[in-house]
């Protein structure tokens, strides 16, 4: 017997201060990416941050492109979107594995990511978990950088304050 489980997210971060984020897509399935993409854009501008967004060709390269960017340091947070949809042989695993473990990698260095690269069995998956109207992940994954925001300036501004 399935048991419903209620989801619980977090309000999402409103900025008063100049935000900028870095929105970088993988368009290699163009309408799954442009839902993503919608979603994560809505959630920025509710947020009022600014975003730019780049596109690169597949989600081995999203990592990449994250740290190439934050080379720059333009940006405080990033948003990573793509799509894998399983196929028949392991270069599935390759890429889902290796995509996460770069953004995480990043992540622990400092950067404030949210992983929005979808890692499903079929297309059906996807378009459910893309949908700006549906389970929005472009939009989560956004919300996920902007807390990741607020709460490395919440941090920074209570060790400013604790070296006064």
């Amino acid at each position: 017997m399935a048991t419903a489980v209620t989801h619980y997210s977090l309000p999402a971060p409103v900025f008063d201060t100049p935000t900028r984020v870095l929105i970088v897509v993988s368009p290699y399935y163009r309408e799954i990416a442009a839902e993503l993409l919608a979603g994560a854009k809505a959630a920025c501008e509710a947020a009022r941050a600014m975003y730019d967004v780049v596109e690169v060709p597949g989600a081995l390269e999203i990592p990449q492109a994250v740290a190439l960017a934050a080379a720059e340091g333009e940006y405080d947070g990033f948003v990573a979107l793509g799509c894998v949809i399983r196929g028949e042989t392991t270069h599935y695993d390759t890429v889902c594995n290796d995509s996460s473990r770069g953004l995480m990698e990043l992540g622990l260095e400092g950067l404030c990511i949210g992983n929005g690269i979808l890692t499903v069995e079929n297309v059906e998956q996807a378009v459910v978990r893309a949908e700006a109207a549906g389970q929005n992940k472009g939009g989560g994954a956004a919300e996920a950088a902007l807390h990741l925001i607020a709460l490395g300036r919440r941090f920074a501004a209570q060790a400013a304050a604790g070296a006064e």
